[in-house]
């Protein structure tokens, strides 16, 4: 099974209401996705997500990555030596992980098909169904309160609040939700490296006084800054989760030989694919640090290889994969299958999905030369 082709089109879905952090404000995904072709005309796809004020990475910049320099380094290869295209496509251009993550997913999706198994049993296949946290963008306290009770409504037992906009106003808004849904919710925060460091201690002993309940608060601090990640962990009981600061194997080692946070966020447009997220995986258990798998603001095609990866590894205790659930319609068809909460797993080769369904390419960007 031999690459012949490598194709980038667009994704779009709307949000079924706009998604808001302290980085930014966001109404609609607009993805790329991508399509390697093979001499057997199996196809496997992938999908980039353009978050320029996390990775760096814009549709543009996606784009000219995977048709510019990926593509012509790939082509001709076997997906048999699947090791031997990883190592090409890790050295063939720096950084860019999320034009590496899509390909990378793509990549995983042939190779199941190559073996015909849904890829988690190839990656571990420790479970088959999840369950995922939603999360509850950044507004007034009362309509987060609102949003929150929704949510509960829908079958979730596990929120993820958006704060880091203004400390005061933080608190009042965890105060607010947590009497909106009760204690048997679970809540975590997410700063999105809103705080400072010792401010990050303030607001968290605060909640921790009020009895609040916090599970776990993600990346309270610039990403760059180790030590002042480490000290909010040093200071306070709730689990610190590191996001931003925990890109590569690298990064996530150094975190954990530091202690500088209690749990790690993996995801995929980070990471640059599944390839250095297993990575991440096996360094966790022999360190003993437990993680999540989370996704940008992302559709379907690399939202199920993230669900592939959680179900196979067991290390992956926690899940933030709501992006399919947060848009309004699905744009494939196949995949896993996302229910709110409930996320399963189907026994599809690869990731599952149809690729002569897929939308995005009549009207494609011009390929680059391949």
């Amino acid at each position: 099974m031999k690459i012949v082709a490598i194709e980038t089109g667009r994704l779009a879905a709307p949000l079924k209401r706009p998604f808001k952090t302290a980085l930014r404000t966001v109404n609609a995904i607009d993805d790329v996705i991508v399509r390697i072709v093979t001499d057997t005309g199996q196809v496997g796809l992938g999908e980039a997500a353009p978050t320029a004020v996390i990775t760096g990475d814009t549709i543009g910049s996606i784009v000219w990555a995977i048709e510019e320099v990926i593509a012509p380094q790939l082509k001709g290869m076997a997906i048999e030596n699947i090791e031997a295209i990883f190592e090409k496509l890790d050295h063939c251009l720096v950084k860019n992980s999320s034009a590496k993550a899509a390909v990378d997913i793509a990549l995983y999706d042939l190779y199941g098909q190559l073996y015909r198994a849904p890829l988690y049993q190839l990656l571990g296949g420790y479970r088959r169904q999840l369950s995922t946290d939603i999360t509850i963008s950044v507004n007034d306290p009362e309509q987060m309160a609102r949003d929150s009770v929704a949510a509960v409504q829908l079958g979730y037992d596990t929120l993820k609040i958006k704060v880091g906009k203004d400390p005061a106003l933080d608190i009042e808004r965890m105060s607010l939700i947590r009497q909106a849904v009760g204690n048997d919710i679970k809540l975590r925060l997410d700063a999105n490296q809103g705080w400072q460091p010792k401010e990050a201690v303030r607001i968290l002993q605060r909640l921790e006084d009020r009895g609040l309940e916090i599970e776990l608060v993600e990346q309270p601090v610039p990403a760059h800054d180790l030590e002042g990640l480490k000290f909010v962990t040093d200071h306070v009981t709730i689990p610190v989760l590191a996001d931003e600061s925990a890109y590569s194997p690298l990064d996530a080692v150094k975190i954990m030989q530091l202690r500088a946070a209690d749990l790690i966020n993996i995801k995929l447009m980070k990471t640059g694919g599944i390839r250095h997220a297993l990575q991440i995986c096996a360094m966790a258990e022999v360190y003993g640090v437990e993680c999540m798998m989370g996704c940008m603001l992302e559709a379907k095609i690399s939202v199920t290889a993230a669900a592939h990866l959680a179900a196979a590894k067991p290390v992956i205790t926690r899940l933030d994969l709501d992006g399919p659930s947060l848009c309004a319609t699905d744009p494939l068809p196949g995949g896993a299958r996302f229910d709110e909460h409930r996320i399963t797993l189907t026994d599809e080769p690869g990731l599952g999905f149809d690729a002569a369904l897929c939308p995005g390419f009549t009207e494609r960007p011009a390929p680059g030369k391949m």
